[in-house]
């Protein structure tokens, strides 16, 4: 297994701006949420209550990380 590193950025937005890891990757990426969606095919109202869930599934977590083009080990808090 290769180590897992994240963005010094997308920690301050987490940590420091108590943003929801997701919205910081999301952030970090340059991407809106209309994007996302797009990528997933889900609803934005779906979309929303991911991005903001505590902890969202593993099998959620997969799918968002491949739209972001992301390992989705980077998504684990």
């Amino acid at each position: 297994d290769q180590e897992v590193t994240i963005p010094n950025a997308v920690v301050k937005m987490h940590v420091l701006e108590e943003m929801p890891l997701i919205a910081a990757w999301r952030t970090h990426l340059s991407l809106t949420q209309a994007e996302v969606v797009r990528r997933m095919d889900i609803s934005q109202a779906a979309y929303s209550q991911i991005e903001n869930a505590k902890n969202p599934r593993v099998a959620t977590r997969k799918k968002i990380a491949d739209a972001l083009g992301i390992d989705h080990r980077q998504l684990s808090s």
